[in-house]
């Protein structure tokens, strides 16, 4: 059977995404492994190859499946409606993080099976079914739904990860130059967690395991790793350093096996500060990169979004990275209620950390976690276009014209210009003039992005 699995690009009115990072499609990769190699199974990255039609001309699959998280929602269901135009009898498969936790915005003509949870023993099984002209109904978790087409919810809280196939990284052979993440590139990604034990309020992703922390065993993630060629290598993880014995134990095996690789992972702030010797262990076995979601420079806020950490873990985990001389991907979040005075004193809070990266984002309600409950009847917007951590979905203070302006400054003036031409000089010279020109455009949309909600 022709199985064509389908990573969608971002919305036109979407910011950031593959402006400045392209990850492999591995949740696609997952599915392919599972049901590979019996049946002809191809991958689309239409952020890289956007031309569908001529796609489903040449393979002339017999199921697509495509995945989405929340901001492709809109995408996915015109896609699925371009496909069944072309050709009615192609079964139309969905699934990812907003079918797992909105299955219901799925249920569309158009759209026959929607996927919720881990989606590779499922997805075996209904193309089984598919190949043996046998009905859906008998999977386990499936529902028929009103339109006519079945939800399977598939329960992640109990799944071992090791119990999956390798994903199959061949199926994205002619697009693996082209992943990167900023100067990091080609770059390879790897799944050795899933879940996380904190309750972020912001956050679905805890929710999705029941608040447990999945886990890999490492000498499964070493034989993967050595089969990896890129000599980049992102930890696709919701949270990489939950389990501090797993993560040294794996950094011992990775040196063991003579694995010389460039790792970029996500670490929470508390985690860093008690345990700097597994930072120091990592910083020997390869990595180069961490991810650190500050989020707030207050106790106060952060307690109010359940992050569980403090401003003394972010220092001091900032001071254990710098020590260590590790690249820092800190990320601050910018609420709709900020006025000017809030804007200009992260500015100087920012300046101050002495940082050559630093990232901003719009507090996001986003569905299936307890902040969207909290205050899903004072959104001023539903558009999931929107739903990109740039566009604000809920009331700001300041007009919306000058709080864009106020966001574009804190990009444009949070860090000094010698951190700024220190984080140029991580970039290949042929790579500037299109990091600058991606740069220049993003704080251009910026700016105007009050003008996308109309009157």
């Amino acid at each position: 059977m022709k199985i064509l699995l389908i990573q969608p690009a971002k919305p036109a009115k979407a910011l950031g995404g593959e402006d400045f990072s392209v990850f492999e499609p591995l949740a696609l990769e997952y599915l392919a492994a599972g049901v590979a190699p019996d049946h002809d199974v191809r991958i689309l990255d239409m952020r890289l190859e956007p031309d569908l039609q001529a796609v489903l001309a040449d393979f002339q699959p017999v199921v697509v499946g495509l995945t989405a998280y929340t901001v492709h929602v809109n995408t996915v269901k015109r896609l699925c409606q371009q496909i069944k135009e072309l050709n009615p009898e192609i079964v139309t498969v969905v699934g990812g993080h907003h079918a797992t936790v909105m299955p219901g915005d799925f249920s569309t003509p158009g759209i026959d099976i929607i996927i919720a949870g881990e989606g590779v023993f499922p997805f075996r099984e209904v193309i089984r079914r598919l190949e043996k002209d046998q009905e859906l109904s008998g999977i386990p978790g499936a529902v028929s739904l009103e339109n006519g087409g079945v939800l399977i919810h598939h329960e992640d809280q109990g799944l071992d990860l090791d119990a999956l196939p390798y994903p199959r990284r061949d199926l994205t052979a002619g697009y693996r130059q082209s992943y990167f993440s900023e100067w990091m590139r080609p770059l390879a990604s790897i799944r050795t967690s899933k879940g996380c034990h904190f309750r972020c309020q912001f956050c679905a992703l805890w929710k999705l395991t029941g608040g447990r922390y999945l886990t890999r065993q490492p000498e499964r993630i070493v034989e993967e790793l050595g089969a990896i060629r890129e000599p980049y290598v992102f930890f696709a993880d919701d949270e990489s350093l939950l389990d501090t014995a797993r993560m040294a134990l794996l950094a011992d095996l990775i040196q063991q096996a003579g694995i010389k690789k460039h790792y970029f992972l996500y670490g929470r702030s508390d985690t860093i500060a008690r345990h700097p010797e597994l930072l120091e262990k990592w910083k020997k076995a390869g990595l180069e990169r961490v991810f650190v979601g500050l989020e707030f420079m207050g106790d106060r806020d952060l307690k109010l979004i359940r992050k569980g950490s403090t401003v003394a873990n972010n220092l001091q985990a900032l001071e254990i990275l710098k020590g260590l001389d590790l690249d820092i991907w800190p990320m601050f979040m910018v609420r709709p209620e900020f006025e000017r005075r809030d804007f200009a004193n992260l500015r100087q809070r920012c300046l101050d950390l002495d940082l050559s990266f630093i990232g901003f984002s719009v507090l996001t309600p986003l569905p299936g976690t307890d902040l969207y409950q909290e205050v899903q009847d004072r959104l001023i917007t539903t558009n999931y276009d929107y739903f990109d951590f740039f566009h604000t979905l809920l009331p700001t203070t300041l007009p919306l014209q000058d709080f864009y302006r106020e966001l574009a400054t804190l990009f444009q003036r949070s860090r000094s210009l010698k951190n700024q031409i220190r984080l140029m000089g991580k970039y290949r010279l042929q790579e500037l003039p299109s990091l600058f020109k991606a740069y220049g455009q993003l704080m251009r949309r910026v700016k105007m992005l009050a003008q996308d909600y109309g009157a």
